[in-house]
């Protein structure tokens, strides 16, 4: 009997410091599906795509594959509770480019704007999605857009069709 009382102060000790430690870990326990609703999912997506880029930057572009796909797999649960998100859409779009699915992806780009036409990540990713496709002139509609934002992504862009 002392042993089990032990052993219940040891979990409640252990499930408070996890509260205390870990605020996210309470809303987490406290949500119905188990914290995975749209924002985490996203975010969960994000921290895939990012840590895919930096792979693919090293050259470890199976591996960045692999982590492109669970960033999708967690994106396409966002988007079944958040239609209308373009960040979420334009993640949907850009997993699948990098996976070699123009065609879906280009899908997803165009659903994004359609929420949000000045989207500057949705404007730059479909324009690159063009130029690898060989539509320049689409590329370069997609850079009009970004001409006034005096942003990265214009740059980005501009320097992608000036070098194709």
């Amino acid at each position: 009997m002392k042993k089990n009382i032990q052993f219940v102060s040891i979990i409640i000790t252990f499930v408070g410091l996890l509260f205390l430690y870990n605020p996210s870990f309470v809303y987490a326990a406290m949500s119905g599906d188990g914290g995975n609703d749209k924002a985490n999912l996203y975010k969960e997506a994000e921290r895939f795509v990012l840590r895919a880029k930096k792979l693919e930057k090293k050259d470890k572009i199976e591996k960045a594959l692999k982590l492109y796909s669970k960033a999708y797999k967690k994106l396409l649960k966002a988007y079944e509770k958040d239609k209308n998100n373009p960040d979420i859409l334009n993640y949907l779009g850009f997993t699948l480019r990098k996976a070699g699915n123009f065609e879906e992806a280009e899908k997803f780009y165009i659903m994004g704007l359609k929420i949000k036409p000045d989207h500057k990540g949705i404007n730059e990713y479909l324009g690159e999605l063009y130029v690898e496709t060989d539509r320049i002139e689409l590329a370069q509609e997609r850079l009009e857009v970004l001409k006034n934002c005096k942003c990265e992504e214009y740059e980005e862009l501009a320097e992608l069709i000036k070098n194709k």
